[in-house]
């Protein structure tokens, strides 16, 4: 889940009432950790603008362009952060890293310590809520998956794929923190897949010029628009609703029906070939994401958003309007086998270029084994 563009493609009239007094005196102050940029900047410029909360403090490592909010500059993994905090009824962590390109040691270290942190900074400054955010991607993508899946079934994710390993740290200290810290209450927000600025494994699978599909697979699509996410958040920052609970659009699409919508026709690849040449071209540097990613695109993974429904919430995308976006968002990115090319070296791929990477990589091990053997 990188951080979206704060000018989110597709925006609608959605506006929130402007502030003002009588209520907001009674509403929460609202603490949101990385507040700058993308979602955290959306959830502040948010919350500013509405008569239910009282104030909104904004921690970053900058400082954003927000005027109404109160900004505090520094990094969340600093013990500082507890007299930051101090006074704010709710905190919402967002100060994320789940950047492709991010060395993965580095992300890992900053997203753990950063919550680690914040949890017991808002435990020690008398914080009563913490929100979470983290990813569907948590309850793993495996053929024998129930769709849709309960929002209490098993997390049965592996850290086999990009920063799902992070997320699932993350959430096993939020489940742990209130024991810890007896008072302290932790909301956890999964979003299905995540559009609108964003970059990841998922939204590059619709970068190729092919849509990859492993044989013998049935994948199943589920999107969130951030404009949603956002205003789930804000049910968790209000405390509409709590406990863990996932986030986007009703239904899912199957993968017909994501062809016929895209206009993206299919590659079929065994999946020895498909999940061995991925594992070959990430292991050598070519490409950014693990054999991992390539499960979320063959399994079901869909997920009912029955807590969010039941406290009045509804979606306000539909999971046709949000890959539409998706299409019009990237058009023009050319990826291949997940990683960015340049428009000239997109060309030069052709058409089944992200089938020949992976064919031809899968012919490279392949040879290579042979010579081993002759040895």
């Amino acid at each position: 889940m990188s951080s979206p563009d704060p000018q989110v493609r597709g925006a609608r009239n959605r506006s929130t009432p402007s502030r003002g007094g009588g209520p907001a005196s009674r509403g929460p102050v609202v603490a949101i950790t990385g507040a700058a940029t993308g979602i955290g900047e959306l959830l502040t410029r948010r919350l500013a603008a509405s008569d239910q909360v009282k104030q909104v403090v904004a921690i970053d490592e900058r400082r954003g362009e927000i005027s109404e909010a109160q900004w505090h500059i520094l990094d969340v993994r600093d013990p500082a952060i507890a007299e930051k905090l101090r006074g704010a009824d709710v905190v919402v962590h967002l100060a994320l890293d789940l950047d492709l390109e991010t060395d993965s040691a580095a992300r890992t270290a900053y997203n753990v310590r950063g919550t680690q942190t914040v949890l017991t900074a808002a435990a020690a400054a008398g914080v009563r809520r913490v929100v979470l955010c983290t990813s569907a991607m948590v309850y793993g993508a495996l053929p024998d998956n129930d769709i849709p899946l309960s929002e209490d079934a098993e997390l049965r994710a592996t850290a086999e794929a990009t920063g799902v390993g992070d997320l699932l740290e993350i959430e096993r200290l939020g489940r742990r923190a209130p024991r810890a810290h007896p008072g302290l209450n932790v909301t956890v927000v999964r979003p299905a897949v995540l559009v609108g600025g964003t970059d990841t494994a998922l939204t590059r699978y619709f970068e190729s010029p092919r849509l990859l599909v492993v044989a013998g697979s049935r994948p199943t699509w589920q999107f969130c628009h951030v404009e949603d996410l956002v205003s789930a958040l804000e049910y968790a920052a209000l405390e509409k609703v709590e406990g863990e609970l996932v986030v986007g659009c009703d239904g899912w699409l199957e993968q017909d029906e994501v062809e016929e919508i895209s206009g993206i026709r299919r590659m079929e690849l065994p999946s020895a070939v498909a999940l061995g040449a991925a594992a070959r071209l990430h292991r050598i540097g070519l490409t950014p994401s693990p054999a991992g990613d390539l499960a979320y695109t063959m399994h079901p993974w869909v997920v009912s958003v029955s807590r969010l429904h039941d406290a009045g919430w509804r979606p306000k995308w539909t999971n046709e309007e949000v890959l539409a976006a998706l299409l019009e968002e990237v058009e023009g990115r050319h990826t291949l086998a997940g990683r960015r090319l340049g428009r000239k070296d997109a060309t030069a791929a052709g058409a089944a270029g992200a089938t020949v990477a992976l064919l031809g990589t899968a012919a490279l091990v392949r040879r290579a084994r042979k010579a081993r053997r002759r040895l």
